[in-house]
């Protein structure tokens, strides 16, 4: 009788500043980006030329709202866990390996909705962890 709305199960957000990335770019180079980034997401946020460090800051803004909506702070998961892939017309998703999407399996997320922007020297992106079953008497 009940239908199965979705709902969400955890939201995210986080605002990073493109400079600070910069620095860090300039700082320790590829160690930065190979710690915190897939092969993937490297290429995607190196795709612009001069753009670099906005490509990783909006990324970086992905992983940091991730973190809050699936509550993954204490679970020791891994930067490169969370893979964010670019999509068409500056859309993007989010791909989950490991710890982090095993806690997203643990909480009943489906799928998780991204959105990103950036305007300056800022990046944000918030992150919903969208459930199709909790809450709907299974």
């Amino acid at each position: 009788m009940w239908a199965t709305l979705p709902a969400v199960v955890g939201l995210g957000i986080d605002l990073v500043h493109i400079p600070r990335i910069e620095e860090s770019l300039r700082a320790f180079g590829d160690a930065f980006a190979t710690r915190l980034f897939t092969e993937r997401e490297q290429a995607d946020a190196r795709a612009v030329p001069g753009r670099e460090a906005e490509g990783f800051a909006l990324r970086f803004a992905v992983k940091e709202a991730t973190i809050k909506a699936l509550s993954l702070s204490d679970d020791g998961v891994n930067w490169r866990e969370m893979e964010v892939v670019a999509g068409t017309g500056g859309a993007c998703r989010l791909v989950l390996h490991g710890v982090a999407r095993d806690k997203a399996r643990e909480l009943g997320v489906a799928r998780a909705l991204v959105c990103w922007s950036h305007e300056g020297a800022y990046a944000m992106a918030t992150v919903a962890a969208v459930s199709d079953t909790v809450g709907s008497g299974r």
